[in-house]
């Protein structure tokens, strides 16, 4: 019985891509507005509480500051200060959902991982034209907190840059 699911656990292996990307399997499924956009507004639309100071260092302000900066490092778009001036408004949230504490991992339940979740608006519309999220990792210490928090806010960028069609300014470090 441990053969069998030993060669279907491999077989889902070729079948199933691996790896994390936000592309769909067709470009031409990603609203045209997401693609076409050149100016952004950023919104700030904070972090759940109890994040701050710990586990993360830093205030709630922290993802916003970062994700502004990298997003502007990037050069591909201009970042407006006035939501009316921008093709897309796109707002970042850190959520630390609720859910089981040491639940039977055994019948599928788990303890949620902090996330940061990116809504991309068309502007003209206020419609959601689509939502990116990426999951925080675990972690025992302060310093591995705030680093998986950090390459969890870069890899969100990348899934952002690989969505809107335009290749990431640096290579995100690999998942592990």
């Amino acid at each position: 019985m441990k053969s069998i699911g030993f060669v279907l656990l491999a077989l889902l292996c070729l079948v199933v891509p691996s790896g994390h990307s936000a592309e769909p399997q067709n470009a031409s499924d990603v609203p045209p507005a997401v693609r076409s956009a050149t100016k952004l507004f950023l919104s700030n639309a904070g972090a759940n509480s109890g994040l701050f100071p710990k586990p993360f260092s830093g205030t709630p302000d922290r993802a916003y500051t970062q994700f502004f900066s990298a997003l502007k490092g990037t050069s591909q778009y201009v970042l407006v200060a006035d939501p009316s001036d921008a093709d897309l408004v796109l707002e970042l949230q850190l959520i630390a959902p609720a859910g089981p504490t040491n639940a039977d991992k055994q019948k599928g339940a788990s303890d949620p991982l902090p996330e940061f979740r990116l809504t991309i608006y068309d502007r003209r519309s206020h419609y959601i034209l689509w939502t990116l999220a990426e999951s925080i990792g675990v972690a025992n210490l302060q310093k591995t907190h705030d680093r998986n928090f950090d390459q969890a806010l870069t890899q969100l960028l990348d899934d952002f840059q690989q969505l809107a069609g335009k290749a990431p300014a640096f290579a995100s470090p690999p998942r592990r």
